[in-house]
């Protein structure tokens, strides 16, 4: 705090000293308080070169056609490394290890939150409600690995979402002390039978529906990328005596739960099934696992409420590094803790980028025909994206 201001402060003060001395001045106390807030705050501000109505403003910062969501360093790495050159953006709040954010010249910025729901939402409300950047018409792509359900994908398999499902928002026993009848431990807040809908919503953040026509220009302009492999993966494919799980992978179009538990096995798989089905009134599927995307979305809400960033803008795409339970044979520890061998990884790394790609590049030579929205028939362009 510089001298002028301290020396204002130092002013108020006795004259707010003075003024509560009587009953009858406690008015004048209150409108001398709000004087001096708005003195000593306004001049740090000004001290940081912001006016106070800066904080809140919206526009005036780089405008951005497309931001990459990443929630680790391999996952930037695979953007990082093809779409340079990169300005480097230091943006105070973001995560201690991923401080910056990086944009071409194109218009695509790409930013990683570091992994788990307090990490995403913390990144992106310190993203959306900076003035560094114009968000306003930016389309967000989501872009991480995840776990994936053999019944609906395999290895290498990329989901396009549909519907964003928080998997914690339940109420939940011990397997080991569950009634005899559950299949799980799992049961909707509020109901008595694991079979129940939800009788009350406590957070806000358990359903989030995408635009579906982003969705369905995902998928069009993506449905026949030739997607990346590995002869590890393959192997753990031919462990699963059924397809989709021992197939190639292909582009999906399916939903995505969200948890900080990394869990693994058929009981648990079976209950994210349900609990997709249950809170999406059977219109959702349930194929890839993950961490962040609800508490990404809901940081999203609130800067589209501020008038920020608009929610119809934002895609998610999810790609399966490793099964969520095991194979015949297999247990469900060994699964959890075979995720690293079981050879995804890397494909699914590759193919966010392979199938990715296409709809960022699509949005960047097209924009005049995304600016105001995603177009009427975006299947049209798709001869175009490359």
């Amino acid at each position: 705090m510089n001298i002028a201001i301290r020396t204002k402060a130092t002013s108020y003060f006795s004259h707010w000293s003075t003024a509560i001395s009587t009953k009858r001045r406690k008015l004048s106390a209150v409108f001398v308080f709000g004087a001096l807030a708005t003195s000593v705050f306004g001049g740090c501000a000004q001290a940081l070169g912001q006016t106070q109505s800066s904080w809140y403003s919206v526009g005036g910062g780089r405008e951005v056609k497309v931001m990459i969501v990443t929630m680790f360093d391999l996952e930037a790495k695979t953007w990082l490394d093809r779409l340079g050159p990169w300005d480097t953006i230091s943006v105070p709040g973001l995560a201690p290890n991923y401080r910056d954010v990086h944009c071409n010249r194109k218009g695509v910025c790409v930013m990683t939150t570091d992994m788990g729901h307090a990490n995403a939402a913390a990144s992106l409300m310190a993203l959306s409600f900076s003035n560094q950047f114009d968000l306003r018409h930016t389309y967000f792509l989501i872009a991480g690995i995840a776990g994936i359900d053999p019944m609906q994908g395999t290895l290498g398999s990329v989901a396009w979402a549909k519907y964003l499902v928080e998997f914690g928002s339940q109420w939940e026993l011990d397997s080991r002390e569950k009634p005899a009848g559950w299949p799980s431990g799992f049961v909707a807040v509020g109901a008595k039978t694991p079979d129940a809908l939800p009788k009350t919503v406590l957070n806000h953040t358990e359903l989030f529906e995408i635009n579906a026509d982003l969705v369905n220009a995902g998928v069009s302009l993506s449905q026949h990328v030739a997607l990346a492999d590995s002869p590890e993966a393959q192997a753990t494919r031919a462990q699963y005596t059924y397809a989709p799980a021992n197939k190639p992978p292909t582009v999906l179009q399916c939903d995505t739960l969200s948890g900080d538990t990394w869990w693994a096995g058929n009981l648990i798989g079976e209950r994210a099934r349900t609990w997709t089905k249950q809170l999406t009134s059977g219109k959702g599927t349930y194929c890839t696992s993950q961490e962040e995307d609800n508490a990404t979305y809901e940081a999203l809400t609130r800067a589209a409420a501020a008038g920020r960033v608009d929610l119809k803008r934002i895609a998610v795409l999810r790609a399966g590094s490793d099964f969520d339970r095991q194979h015949k044979g297999q247990t469900a520890s060994e699964s959890l803790f075979s995720f690293e061998s079981a050879g995804g990884f890397a494909p699914a790394l590759e193919n966010l980028y392979r199938a990715g790609v296409p709809l960022i590049t699509n949005i960047v030579e097209h924009w005049p025909d995304w600016l105001d929205g995603v177009p009427a028939h975006p299947s049209q362009l798709i001869g175009k994206a490359n």
